[in-house]
């Protein structure tokens, strides 16, 4: 059995989504904390906002990877 050809014409767009995504998800843990950071432990607050700035480097992650795609 032979493997597949790697099929990477559609990786910007996939990479795309996944930047959409993850800034869906950041934009709405933070008014999530905006609206209830008060409510919850400190320790579920820093959890947030660590998953948050790790959201912030996938992204950046992602805007490169996007890059070298779009130069091959």
């Amino acid at each position: 059995m032979m493997a597949k050809p790697d099929d990477r014409s559609d990786n910007v767009e996939k990479l795309q989504d996944m930047v959409q995504d993850t800034i869906q998800n950041l934009e709405e843990s933070e008014e999530y904390l905006d609206e209830h950071g008060e409510e919850i432990a400190p320790q579920e607050r820093e959890a947030i906002r660590q998953n948050n700035e790790n959201r912030r480097q996938s992204i950046e992650g992602f805007r490169e990877e996007i890059k070298d795609e779009a130069r091959e």
